[in-house]
C-alpha cells in the first residue's frame, strides 16, 4: 500500500511538472545595479519592553528609585526612608534602611524585575549597589528568592555584603543560580543594627553579549548578529519625537556613567489603554554609546535618528505650542552636530573625549543621520532646512535622511517626497504597515497606486534614494506573526532587490516584543524572561540578508518583471550575483494556493554546479512560532540538479503553495 501511494504521488508530481511551466529567464551575463551593503537591516525602538526588560541585560526594575512612584517595582518593609540627596546629580533618590527596633523584625527590599527575574541554572549574576554606612560598618543579605517554593524555603541563593564606608562606594557580589526560574525576585535584608543607604541596585547576568558589565542579553543580541544586518536604526520610531519635547529621546542623557543617566518617560506606557503598562520607563542604560558599540559588534552601519524640534504630530495635532519655534531650533541642530562628533570626532574634541572616556577612543565611523521621524507638512519641511544646511556645512560626507511622512502614498507622501528632493536629502524614509492585498499588489489601485512588489519599478531614478524604514504586513483582522504575512513580505521584498538602484536601505519594524508586555505586533523577535523565539518574518529577513548578492541580475517572465502580475500564477522573483562567493542567487515566492512548476533559465551560465536551496514552506497560514514551539516554522536547506547546455543552465522545480525559496548556484568564474 505504501509503495502504491508513493507511486501515485510521484505520478502527480510528474504530471504537474509536465504542465506548462512558469519560465523565469535570468541573464547572468550582464550584472546590473549594485545592491548596497545596507540593503537589509534592523530597526530598534523601545516598544514592547525592547530595552529595559528586553535587550538591555539589567534584571532590576527601577534600580535607582527614580520612577515617579519611587518604590514602583519594589516592596519595602520594616524601617525605611526615601531620600533625594544621593551621589548622582540626575538620579538623586535612594533608600535608607534602618534597624526595625525588634530583633524578630526585618527591614529590607524586594524587587520584582520585569515580569519576574529570569534565571538560568548554573549561570552567575553580578549584584552591584552603591552604598554607604552613615553610622559605621553595616551589612546586607542579598538573596534570590522563590516566593512560591514548594519546600517552604524562599531563598535559594544568598550572599552577605558589607558596606564599610560612610562615603558612597560601589559594592559587588556574584550569585550563582542552582535552578531555572522565570519568576524569581531579588531580596535585600538589613543585617545588624547599623543603617545602610542603597542606591542604583543592579543585577546583571555575567554572561552578557561580549561579556560586558553594562551589556546586552546574550541570546537577543546574538539573534541580531545572526541577521547579518547592514544598517542599524536607533532609537526609533515615535520614541524620537516623544509625546512632548521634554519626553523626546535626548542622546546626551544616555552617555556617561549609567548611574547618572536620568530616567525618561516612555510614550508607549500610555499610548494604548488596552495594553497599558504604568511601569514602562526608559533607564537609558542602553544608550547611544551602547548602540554604536552594538552596531560595531554585529557589523552594521549605525543610523541614528534625532529630533527636528517637533513633538509627535499625531498626538499634538495642530497645537503649535507643543513644538519648537524656528528661533528655538539651535539646541536641536547642535544635538545632531554633537552626535556626529561623539561618533566620529578625535579624542581631543569635546564629545570625542566623552566617547574615549567610555572606552572607545577609535571613531565609530558613522555615515548616516536621520532628522525627524514620520513627520510631514510645512511644519517639518521648514524646520529641516537649517539642519540640512548646518550638517552639510560642517560634515559634508554625512548622508542625511528625511521622511515622507506616515503614509505609503497620497498627498502627505507626495508632498514629503517633493520637499526632500528640493532639500536634496540623500535618502527618504518611507513607512507602511499594510494588509495582505497591499503587499500582494492587488489592493484598490486608485487608493493605493504604489502597492505590491512593483512599487519601486516606477520610481524616479534621480534624486534621493529610498529607505524603507518601517514596514510590515499587518494581516487584515489578524495582526500577529502568522506565516502568511511573512511569505507576503518575502514576495514584496523581491521588489527591493529588483530596484536596488533606488532602494538603498530597508528595516522592518518593530524588532522586539516581550510576550507579557507588548503594545504592538507583529514583531521580529519575541521573548520572555529566559527564552526567545524568532518569527517567520525574522527568517525571511535573515534569508535575504545572508543571500543578498552584490549586483542585480535581470529576471523576467514573458519579458516582464515577476511580481504577481496577471498570468504569473502568484509568483514574485528577483535575482542577484554575488561577486564574493561567485553565486547566482534567485529568490522566488509563490503566493498562490497551488503548487507552481518553475523553470529557471540561467542564460549565459556555462559551469556545472549543484543548486543549493533554502525554503520556507508550511501548511497552516495562520500558524506561528512561539515560546512553546520556537522552531515550528524554520528554513530548510536542500539541493537540486542543474542541467547545462552551451549557453544556458536550467533548474526545474515545483514550488509548494504559499512558500518562499532561494536558489544558490555557484559559478566557477565571474560573469
Amino acid at each position: 500500500m505504501t509503495h502504491r501511494l508513493l507511486t501515485v504521488a510521484a505520478w502527480v508530481v510528474m504530471a504537474m511538472m509536465a504542465q506548462a511551466q512558469n519560465v523565469l529567464d535570468i541573464d547572468t551575463r550582464r550584472p546590473g545595479a549594485t545592491i548596497q551593503p545596507t540593503m537589509y537591516g534592523i530597526f530598534f525602538e523601545d516598544i514592547n519592553y525592547a530595552a529595559d526588560g528586553g535587550l538591555y541585560g539589567e534584571l532590576v526594575k527601577n534600580r535607582s528609585f527614580e520612577f515617579p512612584q519611587h518604590l514602583m517595582g519594589w516592596q519595602a518593609f520594616g524601617r525605611f526612608e526615601l531620600k533625594d540627596d544621593g551621589p548622582f546629580e540626575r538620579n538623586p533618590w535612594y533608600v535608607l534602611l534602618s534597624a526595625p527596633g525588634h530583633r524578630e523584625r526585618r527591614s529590607g527590599l524586594v524587587n520584582e524585575g520585569f515580569f519576574g527575574i529570569g534565571l538560568k541554572k548554573g549561570e552567575s549574576y553580578r549584584f552591584s549597589v552603591w552604598g554607604k554606612a552613615p553610622q559605621g560598618s553595616a551589612a546586607i543579605r542579598v538573596q534570590l528568592i522563590d516566593e512560591h517554593a514548594a519546600g517552604g524555603k524562599q531563598q535559594f541563593v544568598e550572599q552577605e555584603l558589607t558596606v564599610a564606608s560612610s562615603d558612597w562606594k560601589k559594592y559587588t557580589v556574584l550569585l550563582t543560580s542552582p535552578k531555572d526560574d522565570k519568576h524569581a525576585k531579588l531580596r535585600i535584608f538589613l543585617k545588624g543594627n547599623n543603617p545602610v543607604a542603597l542606591e542604583h541596585v543592579s543585577l546583571f547576568p555575567v554572561n552578557t553579549y561580549k561579556n560586558r558589565e553594562n551589556g546586552m542579553r546574550r541570546d537577543l543580541a546574538q539573534a541580531l548578529e545572526d541577521l547579518r544586518p547592514g544598517i542599524f536604526r536607533f532609537p526609533g520610531g515615535c520614541i524620537v519625537e516623544g509625546s512632548s519635547l521634554d519626553e523626546r529621546y535626548q542622546w546626551k542623557n544616555t552617555v556617561g556613567p549609567v548611574e547618572n543617566r536620568p530616567l525618561n518617560h516612555n510614550r508607549w506606557e500610555y499610548t494604548f489603554d488596552n495594553r497599558y503598562f504604568p511601569d514602562y520607563y526608559q533607564s537609558y542604560g542602553l544608550g547611544f554609546f551602547e548602540f554604536f558599540q552594538l552596531a560595531e559588534d554585529i557589523g552594521a552601519e549605525p543610523l541614528p535618528v534625532l529630533s527636528v524640534g517637533l513633538a509627535c504630530q499625531f498626538q499634538n495635532k495642530n497645537d503649535e505650542s507643543a513644538h519648537a519655534r524656528m528661533d528655538q531650533l539651535q539646541p536641536f541642530i547642535d544635538d545632531c552636530l554633537d552626535l556626529i562628533e561623539f561618533a566620529n570626532g578625535p579624542v581631543d574634541s569635546k564629545w570625542g573625549r566623552v566617547r574615549a572616556g567610555m572606552g572607545h577612543p577609535a571613531p565609530f565611523n558613522m555615515k548616516y543621520i536621520g532628522v525627524g521621524n514620520e513627520q510631514w507638512g510645512d511644519f517639518y519641511y521648514e524646520r529641516l532646512k537649517p539642519f540640512v544646511a548646518a550638517i552639510r556645512a560642517k560634515y559634508p560626507d554625512i548622508k542625511i535622511i528625511g521622511t515622507s511622512g506616515p503614509d505609503s502614498e497620497g498627498p502627505k507622501f507626495d508632498q514629503g517626497w517633493a520637499a526632500m528632493r528640493q532639500q536634496k536629502a540623500d535618502l527618504v524614509d518611507e513607512h507602511y504597515y499594510r494588509a495582505e492585498d497591499w503587499f500582494l499588489g492587488t489592493a484598490d489601485r486608485e487608493r493605493y497606486p504604489n502597492c505590491g512588489p512593483l512599487r519601486y519599478d516606477s520610481y524616479d531614478r534621480k534624486g534621493p534614494k529610498v529607505f524603507a524604514g518601517e514596514y510590515a504586513c499587518h494581516g487584515k483582522g489578524k495582526k500577529w506573526n502568522h506565516y502568511e504575512a511573512a511569505i507576503l513580505e518575502a514576495a514584496f521584498m523581491t521588489g527591493f532587490e529588483r530596484n536596488a538602484d533606488v532602494v538603498y536601505m530597508t528595516t522592518p519594524a518593530p524588532l522586539f516584543a516581550h510576550v507579557d508586555g507588548w503594545q504592538w505586533r507583529p514583531d521580529q523577535i519575541w521573548y520572555d524572561q529566559t527564552q526567545m523565539f524568532k518569527t517567520v518574518s525574522y527568517y525571511v529577513q535573515q534569508l535575504y540578508a545572508t543571500h543578498a548578492g552584490t549586483r542585480v541580475l535581470s529576471l523576467t517572465m514573458d519579458r516582464k518583471p515577476v511580481a504577481n502580475q496577471p498570468g504569473q500564477n502568484g509568483l514574485c522573483a528577483s535575482a542577484a550575483y554575488d561577486d564574493r562567493t561567485r553565486e547566482v542567487i534567485v529568490k522566488v515566492a509563490n503566493v498562490s494556493d497551488q503548487p507552481q512548476p518553475v523553470r529557471l533559465n540561467l542564460n549565459g551560465f556555462k559551469d556545472d554546479a549543484t543548486v543549493t536551496t533554502f525554503t520556507l514552506s508550511h501548511d497552516g497560514k495562520d500558524d506561528e512560532n512561539s515560546i512553546v514551539q520556537p522552531e515550528l516554522i524554520t528554513p530548510k536547506q536542500g539541493t537540486l540538479p542543474l542541467t547545462n547546455s552551451k549557453q544556458q543552465a536550467v533548474v526545474t522545480d515545483l514550488l509548494p503553495p504559499m512558500s518562499f525559496r532561494i536558489y544558490c548556484v555557484k559559478a566557477a568564474s565571474k560573469p
